[in-house]
């Protein structure tokens, strides 16, 4: 058994959003990612696998395929499809986890 704590020793960059991997494997990423007010992930996909989010703190808007944004807060998921493009621009400074099974 291995066991994360997902509120512990994070990590804020001023420049850009952080993306700390959590957990890597063949099967499955687990990424912890760290974002300012005003810092944006910027539109992308991953092509061979859903996106799960998981809001821990903070609040961003989130844009699907469709491009509009909604605002999600703590305690949100949100999934993306496989190959969706998505992006997050970040209302409130805040840190999420996002999964990625492979």
């Amino acid at each position: 058994m291995k066991s994360l704590s997902l509120l512990e020793n994070v990590e804020f960059h001023t420049r850009s959003p952080y993306a700390e991997p959590l957990f890597v494997s063949d099967e499955a990423r687990i990424l912890r990612f760290t974002l300012r007010p005003g810092q944006v992930v910027q539109e992308h996909n991953a092509p061979h696998s859903p996106v799960f989010v998981t809001v821990l703190q903070g609040q961003g808007l989130f844009a699907g395929a469709d491009g509009v944004g909604q605002s999600f807060g703590p305690n949100s998921f949100v999934i993306f499809d496989a190959g969706e493009n998505h992006s997050i621009p970040c209302l409130e400074r805040g840190f999420g986890r996002a999964a990625f099974p492979a």
